[in-house]
Parts: structure tokens; sequence; C-alpha cells
């Protein structure tokens, strides 16, 4: 399985590829950050955004796109803007019909260091000690993508698999969701 995993944020945004599935050793495909300036104007930032989700969908194709699920913070602009730059990563797979998948950030503590409270270090650490890297990935966004990616091969991989029994039997809504709900938009228009 291939996972693209997505720390939004409007001025770094983690982007990161994984390789794997469970029980088997993951592998790094790519990781960087998307880089929008807070002059311009936040239209401007989320098509840059936009843009670069695309491109990499486009090249390293992922089975899902794994996104951390925006919760409340003390800082009310920075949730907009995580929250802006979310929708728009959640757009970009759905227009392809890329299942989306979002994990919470204490689930993905959790997942790769066995605590839902570890601090940044302690995940980069995990991260890099998972997919055999020298040094944690830099900056932490980055990390956190990686994250992302690695959680849902754990966690999200059981989930995929319990639907497919789900389907197979005949109790499941198709298995994309997406796809068929962009579909089904497509013919309303």
């Amino acid at each position: 399985m291939r996972v693209l995993g997505i720390d939004p944020g409007l001025t770094r945004c983690g982007i990161g590829v994984v390789d794997g599935r469970l029980g088997r050793p993951l592998t790094l495909v790519d990781v960087n950050v998307l880089r929008t300036s807070a002059t311009e104007p936040i239209p401007v930032r989320l098509v840059t955004i936009e843009r670069g989700v695309e491109a990499w969908i486009e090249e390293h194709r992922p089975d899902v796109v794994a996104i951390e699920r925006v919760f409340a913070r003390s800082d009310v602009s920075t949730v907009m803007g995580t929250a802006q730059a979310s929708g728009v990563a959640m757009v970009v797979a759905a227009r392809r019909g890329i299942p989306v998948a979002l994990h919470t950030p204490s689930e993905v503590k959790a997942a790769v260091s066995g605590s839902g409270r570890a601090a940044k270090p302690q995940v980069g650490a995990m991260v890099a000690r998972i997919l055999r890297l020298d040094a944690p990935p830099k900056p932490a966004d980055a990390a956190d993508a990686l994250a992302l990616a690695i959680t849902h091969v754990w966690r999200g991989g059981a989930s995929d698999r319990i639907e497919a029994a789900r389907a197979a039997a005949g109790a499941a809504a198709p298995t994309n969701r997406y796809a068929a709900a962009v579909a089904a938009h497509g013919r309303k228009s």
C-alpha cells in the first residue's frame, strides 16, 4: 500500500509518501514541505498547496491519502489555515477518487511512539527509526507527514481489510465512496 501523508498547514504543509503493509518493513518514498508566503493572499496560498498536492499525487500515485484531523487550538487563525489546507488536500484526493483517512494528532503520536502525548522530537526520532533513516526528517512538518502515512499503514490497513471483507460479503457500500460521490455530482451538473 502506498500512502501519501499530509500534515496540513497554510505556511508549511508537510507531505510524505510511504510504501508498506502491516507486518512488513515500511519504505520512505519521498518527503518534503509545501511552503507559502504569509505575504500572499490566502486564496493564492491555497492554490499553491492544491498544485503541490496534485503534483505529488500525480508523481507518486498513492492508494490512500492520510491527513491530520483538524482540532481546536487556542489560536483561531492557525486552526483556520490548517482547516483550509486540509480541505484543499481532501478535494484534490476526492477528485481523483483516492480514499482519504483522517487521523488525530494523539492517534499518530501513539502509533509511532507508543504515547499519545509524545513531543515532536520524539515523533521525528521514531519516524527515522521506523523508516531506517539516518536522521529525523526536517522540518517537523515533514516528519509529521510521514508519521501520518505510517499510522495509516499500521492502523488504516486493518480498517481497509475489514471494509474489503464486508464488500466481498455484499454488506458494504461501493468500495470507493469518493469516486462515486464525484461521479454522482458530475452527473447532476
